[in-house]
């Protein structure tokens, strides 16, 4: 009976042990993030990208992102819904990180859509009609023109500045900074320059609900 009771305080204490041991293991993978995006802070906006909100909102959210991930698709309509909610103190910035086949052309597309004043608009479209044109986690670009042609987009010219050095090069400037803050999978967020603790809405949400309550305090301090 002694043995059995001491067997069974060895495993509770091996427990412990363990979720101790991960929980710090998660606490030193957010401290790395953290310090990585404070050390790549100028990584996190650029100037070419499409913001959502006041300029002076007092919390910034940026998502790096694909149209044709599922999660990104199933994540926007919550992330717009909270920010609709907080329409004076969110501000929301995307930023590219095409990891699909073939997503390098959507996000041509949808960069391009922004000289015809509709990026919101073809962003949209595309998530919403993301099954439409990603089969096999494979985007399939030569799909999504009907999809853009009812948000309002002029087809043709959106297919020539797809090709404009200008696109590419902002392209190329989100892969990078993503590839330096260690974005491997999307959506990817940071709030004031804050990674996730671990991936999950609900964690956004509470990130997003703590500086929220930091920034109600400063004001009224």
């Amino acid at each position: 009976m002694k043995q059995k009771s001491l067997f069974i305080i060895a495993l509770v204490l091996l427990a412990a042990l363990f979720a101790g041991g991960a929980q710090m293991y998660r606490a030193q993978k957010a401290q790395q993030a953290a310090a990585s995006a404070a050390k790549n802070k100028e990584s996190l906006l650029r100037f070419h990208s499409p913001s959502l909100g006041r300029a002076d909102a007092p919390v910034h959210i940026v998502e790096f992102f694909d149209p044709a991930c599922e999660t990104c698709a199933a994540f926007y309509p919550m992330v717009k819904q909270m920010i609709a909610a907080n329409r004076e103190d969110i501000r929301l910035t995307v930023r590219y990180a095409p990891f699909h086949q073939g997503s390098d052309e959507v996000v041509k597309a949808l960069e391009a859509s922004r000289k015809q004043g509709r990026f919101w608009q073809a962003l949209e479209a595309l998530l919403a009609s993301q099954r439409a044109w990603v089969e096999h986690h494979q985007a399939r670009p030569e799909l999504i023109w009907p999809h853009l042609a009812r948000a309002g987009l002029d087809i043709e010219r959106l297919k020539a500045d797809m090709q404009s050095p200008e696109i590419a090069r902002a392209i190329v400037q989100d892969v990078t900074d993503a590839r330096t803050l260690n974005v491997t999978k999307t959506p990817e967020f940071f709030v004031n320059g804050r990674p996730l603790p671990s991936f999950g809405f609900d964690q956004l949400r509470d990130l997003v609900a703590e500086e929220l309550a930091a920034a109600s305090r400063a004001k009224a301090g």
